[in-house]
């Protein structure tokens, strides 16, 4: 993301207007790297965006809430999206990014700290697949804390691990639809699978990501079919997010055009609300 780029998000002001308690479930926060420095070895290097452009972006759009996912250029230490939740006065809580080192200690005072679960990446730029005996033994060892498990996948890992998150015994959210590529249709069997996957009662999806989905561009209007299909299949565990501040896209987008793209979804106001507040409310603020 360059400097232009981070500048230029969240200029315009949405024509939708959010609804009370409408919830960012999926945002993050990058240094200033002089206080919380980037891991060293990392995939990608940010530009800073800190707690205080969050803060402001949500104000502008009309956001009350969010949930800030630690981003993997900060690595497993979480002092930066920590810092981001203790500042927020309640507004914010936040996913973690954790290794297999970490003891019950630490996710004891995770939890303490507004984080209600953790991350894992599968897609290629950012690592690739993680070491899944890892993932296991985690996924035990957040179950007595009520934590649920983030997962980013490419479009071709939902099938090659369906098998494998199928047997995930807490919730479990995927991220920007499984990033399925809005070319190959609503048949193309990464998504068939993502579909069967939302069969079971732990999963979860964020119909959000549209700008990764698309393969025509902004205004990213190919990627609403899938987003509304999911949405009519389960509609109660649907969350969104704006992404912001976009890492790692080939067009950065406006916040303002995303927050009326999720108006496009459906001009259902029940199911919107239960999208933007009842569903984020009941997983991370009950």
């Amino acid at each position: 993301m360059s400097a232009s780029h981070a500048s230029q998000a969240g200029k315009r002001r949405p024509a939708f207007k959010l609804p009370a308690g409408a919830c960012d479930a999926h945002c993050h926060v990058f240094g200033p790297a002089d206080k919380f420095p980037y891991a060293p070895g990392r995939s990608y290097t940010p530009v800073d965006v800190g707690k205080e452009r969050l803060r402001a972006l949500h104000d502008y759009l009309g956001l009350e809430r969010g949930v800030i996912v630690h981003p993997n250029c900060h690595g497993t230490d979480m002092a930066v999206t920590l810092d981001a939740i203790a500042s927020s006065g309640g507004r914010y809580k936040g996913i973690a990014v954790v290794d297999g080192s970490i003891t019950d200690k630490e996710l004891e005072r995770l939890d303490r700290g507004g984080i209600c679960g953790i991350r894992f990446n599968f897609v290629a730029h950012l690592g690739g697949t993680p070491d899944l005996e890892v993932f296991d033994t985690l996924l035990e060892r957040i179950q007595p804390l009520g934590w649920h498990v983030v997962l980013h996948l490419d479009a071709q890992d939902v099938p090659e691990h369906a098998a494998r998150i199928s047997r995930i015994k807490v919730p479990f959210i995927i991220d920007h639809m499984g990033r399925v590529q809005a070319k190959n249709g609503l048949d193309q069997k990464p998504f068939r699978t993502l579909m069967e996957l939302m069969k079971n009662p732990n999963a979860w999806v964020k119909i959000c990501g549209l700008e990764r989905c698309s393969s025509s561009g902004p205004p990213f209007r190919d990627a609403l079919p899938f987003a509304r299909t999911l949405l009519e299949a389960v509609p109660e565990r649907c969350l969104w997010g704006t992404d912001f501040p976009h890492p790692n896209v080939a067009v950065m987008p406006d916040d303002g055009d995303l927050v009326d793209l999720f108006a496009e979804i459906t001009d259902d106001e029940s199911l919107r609300r239960r999208v933007l507040v009842d569903n984020p409310a009941r997983l991370y603020f009950s």
